[in-house]
């Protein structure tokens, strides 16, 4: 992977990380999302999109897939999409302990570690037959 592809695959996770943490918080902030049926959903949505958060984080991940087209386009998927969901795994698990003081224990962050040791692992493939 090129370092430019990189950049790109970093700059992308940290966006998905920041419309994951907008939209909880926007949804926390909009009373919830538990629509009970069709018509509930849209006015549970239109609720949603009008809380300035929620519509900050759709608007995140957006961008953050503008950009990951830009990766899948130009480098080797098998890599970039490794590193891309190994680094949204870290940054929004320490994202949610921080800002929304999710509990932490010993089992997520060994959990957590062996996931990113398998992403790590296949990420770093050579090829060989």
């Amino acid at each position: 992977m090129s370092g430019g592809g990189f950049a790109l695959v970093l700059l992308s996770a940290a966006m998905t990380m920041g419309a994951n943490l907008m939209l909880r918080a926007g949804i926390d902030a909009a009373g919830g999302f538990a629509p009970s049926g069709i018509l509930d959903v849209v006015s549970a949505l239109v609720k949603l999109f009008l809380q300035p958060l929620f519509s900050a984080g759709f608007l995140a991940y957006f961008l953050a897939s503008v950009i990951w087209f830009r990766v899948v386009a130009t480098e080797p998927l098998s890599v970039a999409y490794p590193i891309l969901v190994s680094l949204t795994f870290g940054l929004v698990t320490a994202g949610a302990v921080v800002i929304f003081h999710e509990p932490v224990s010993t089992r997520k962050v060994l959990g957590l570690a062996v996931i990113l040791a398998g992403i790590a692992i296949l990420s770093t493939e050579q090829g060989t037959a």
